[in-house]
């Protein structure tokens, strides 16, 4: 069995996994659903490492994924633990020395015109959940947006990539090109939209247990 560590995404909390978490605990695997320091106007991408490798402790089988802007953070946990396997889920895919803050110019973002900030991010999510999502979300104000991604090269580890067909936030299209350009990977897909573990959690654990580990 392998332990899930599930990385939120920008201004996000753990609350983003609290439908996928008993998916996969009920399948017999471990999960780890860390708080990354947003809120702290002095945390950057030490800290955010920091508060995920103290959350895991010494669990092993070490599954790492990434959300969106958890991508990011994500690859770092694989430079300090031995990580066996890196899913980035509908993720912005950083770079050697890139600024998050440059990363939507840098890879060609447009963002969707014509729709609300719910409709961008949860278009298929129950709507009981997306009415209680506001109550979960987080000011954002880490000092990482303006500081150059850490890692020289991508972690040696074994690396997928997960996009939801139908996300309005990165559309598929999207997603797809900037696999392929940034990793040399073609994307895995699946239904859904952006908010994908809030909208599609039993498949999405399907997915994530499916991927063998080496």
């Amino acid at each position: 069995m392998a332990t899930f560590v599930l990385i939120h995404g920008g201004g996000g909390s753990a609350w983003d996994w609290h439908l996928l978490v008993p998916e996969l605990t009920s399948r017999g695997h471990d999960v780890v659903v860390p708080e990354l320091p947003i809120e702290d106007s002095s945390a950057g991408f030490a800290e955010f490492r920091r508060a995920v490798v103290n959350a895991i402790g010494d669990r092993s089988d070490l599954v790492v994924v990434g959300h969106s802007y958890g991508a990011f953070t994500a690859p770092l946990i694989a430079d300090k633990l031995p990580v066996r396997l890196i899913v980035l889920l509908t993720p912005m895919i950083p770079k050697p020395g890139e600024r998050p803050g440059d990363w939507w110019a840098n890879t060609g973002y447009r963002g969707a015109e014509g729709l609300s900030e719910e409709q961008q991010f949860y278009n298929g999510v129950p709507a009981d959940i997306v009415a209680e999502a506001p109550a979960h979300s987080r000011g954002q104000v880490s000092a990482e947006g303006n500081e150059p991604w850490p890692l020289g090269t991508w972690p040696d580890v074994p690396t997928r990539v997960l996009i939801a067909r139908e996300d309005r936030f990165f559309p598929a299209d999207f997603q797809r090109r900037v696999a392929v350009d940034r990793l040399g990977v073609v994307p895995d897909e699946m239904d859904g939209g952006h908010a994908v573990a809030l909208s599609h959690p039993r498949q999405l654990a399907d997915r994530l247990t499916a991927y063998p580990l080496p």
